[in-house]
Formats: C-alpha cells, structure tokens, sequence
C-alpha cells in the first residue's frame, strides 16, 4: 500500500522588486511525496516564488521523473516556463530546452556547488544548450535553516531583491544570496 503524499499550506506575501511583482496573499499548497525532505519542498516553493507569474502551477513532482516541478501554460495548453529543482540531469534539461522551444526554462538548484557540478557534467556530456536554461542556486545554508521548518501551514513574506532573497516565517528572519550562472 502506498502512503499518501503529505500536504503544506503555504500563505506568502511575495514581492520581487526587478520584476514588479507584488503579491501581498498568495495561498497555494504544496503535496510532499512521501520520500520527499522538506529541503526539496522549500525549493520547489523558492522556485514557485522566484518565478512567479500568473498560472504558474506545481507538477507531479517525484511522482513522474520526467515532469518538471513547476510549469506555466497558455490558456491553449501551451507550456510558457518548465522548471526543475534540485539535481537535474542536464541530458533532461536539454531536452526540456529542445521540446519545448516557446517556454522559458529554468533550473534552480540547492548549492552553488550543485549548480557547477551540473555545468561541469554539462560540459563533459557535450549539453551544450543547456546554457538556453536559466540556472541560480539558493544558499545552502538558508535552504538547510528553512528545511527544519516542517510545518502542515506556513505564514510568510519573501522578498527578492537584485540576486538576494529575504524572508520572514513564521516569526524568524532568514535571508541568502541566489546566485545565477
């Protein structure tokens, strides 16, 4: 018997000051599938918040490999952002860069040193046009102090300012750098 994936309810006032996006209640949950750490769930949220835009909806997650985290369609069904989190396959990455050539796809990844790896393996496997991808990488250390929060509901306030997140949850101030490729 399966077990049944967990669900978070996030409440988030979000504001990404370069991109003019205001968002003072957000409400969305998030389903954690039962082998998934909290550290995944609260990328997959700093993707959601990163890359905000209207009908930008989660995916199947770990359920389905091949589907990206977060993805944005067009009122005809047509994929406009394809995101993954945490450590894609750059073969994968290429692929979704060729498949879906009028959606903006994006990888954010848990380290910086996460996202040189993937660059590096990138290289060496000749996925040359991952480079199309948009990269950036959380702060290992911000995504290891919000990954002991395991909470079901969750309050809070991001905002993103130049290559630097704030955020406020649930009481306690966090913040780090997200460096980009």
């Amino acid at each position: 018997m399966a077990l049944a994936p967990t669900l978070h309810d996030f409440q988030v006032a979000l504001s990404h000051v370069e991109r003019g996006v205001d968002q003072p209640a957000l409400s969305f949950k998030v389903a954690r599938h039962p082998s998934e750490t909290m550290a995944r769930v609260w990328l997959r949220v700093l993707a959601f918040c990163w890359l905000w835009e209207e009908r930008l909806e989660f995916g199947k997650g770990l359920s389905d490999p091949d589907a990206p985290d977060l993805e944005t369609r067009d009122y005809t069904g047509l994929v406009t952002r394809w995101v993954r989190v945490g450590k894609p396959d750059p073969v994968k990455i290429q692929r979704a860069v060729d498949q879906n050539s009028h959606a903006k796809v994006a990888v954010l990844f848990e380290s910086v040193e996460r996202m040189e790896a993937f660059l590096a393996e990138a290289r060496e496997v000749k996925a040359t046009r991952v480079a199309k991808a948009e990269l950036a990488a959380v702060d290992a250390d911000l995504l290891a102090s919000l990954a002991e929060l395991d909470s079901r509901r969750i309050r809070m306030s991001v905002t993103l300012v130049g290559d630097h997140a704030y955020l406020e949850v649930d009481g306690q101030s966090l913040d780090g750098p997200v460096t980009r490729a």
